[in-house]
């Protein structure tokens, strides 16, 4: 219960100061709207497989600059103030479901605009939407991840993409098969094998920060 409950209060901490300065929200929907734009400018009309690759790309670049915010952004002195209020394992719990939480509206409001300036909808919409979901799940939760690994080092930017590179790429791999399975309107059986797949990347990833981050904390 002490758990929940400081798990609870460390969101709404991050919902309160994210409301305040709207940081994260506004700086990475500016990011996908302009390179969404360039994008448009550059190519007009694109076939279904440069379109879906074009939106990961997009969104892998949006998810770092919304997730690395989470560690690498906050000073010594509030981490050491956490420290002493509530345990390493609530603090990653908490960080983890507030990027879940950020990404999946992002990820939703850059697909509804992508498709309109295009003017494309894959034929299966349902399923591409499970996909961007399971995406913003995966990239939150290895980015949580790796922002915490390289908040305890200098320069921390430069090696968050250094360590994240290695196993976002296998992810990356997955999401644009799924999602090429919806551009394509293949049936949805087809796909199991990846969202399964997505779903224990996910669940290996969870494990291991759980496990390691307390130990990462105390330094």
């Amino acid at each position: 219960m002490q758990l929940l409950h400081q798990v609870k209060y460390l969101v709404k901490k991050e919902l309160v100061l994210e409301w305040r300065s709207k940081y994260a929200i506004n700086g990475v929907l500016l990011y996908v709207v302009s390179t969404v734009f360039v994008c448009f400018l550059s190519f007009v009309s694109v076939i279904p497989v440069t379109w879906n690759a074009l939106f990961w790309i997009i969104m892998l670049f949006a998810s770092i600059n919304a997730v690395s915010k989470g560690f690498l952004q906050e000073s010594k002195g509030r981490q050491l103030y956490i420290y002493t209020l509530a345990s390493p394992l609530a603090l990653i719990i908490s960080k983890t479901i507030y990027n879940v939480m950020l990404m999946m509206v992002l990820t939703v409001i850059a697909l509804a605009f992508y498709m309109l300036v295009f003017d494309y909808v894959p034929q299966d919409l349902g399923l591409y939407i499970v996909a961007t979901i399971l995406g913003s799940l995966s990239f939150s939760t290895i980015f949580t991840m790796v922002s915490a690994i390289a908040s305890k080092a200098g320069n921390g930017g430069m090696l968050m993409a250094i360590l994240s590179f290695p196993v976002i790429i296998p992810v990356l791999i997955v999401l644009i098969k799924l999602t090429k399975n919806a551009v394509d309107g293949l049936d949805r059986s087809v796909s199991l094998d990846e969202i399964g797949l997505l779903l224990i990347i996910n669940g290996l990833v969870a494990g291991v920060t759980l496990l390691l981050f307390p130990y990462l904390w105390r330094d």
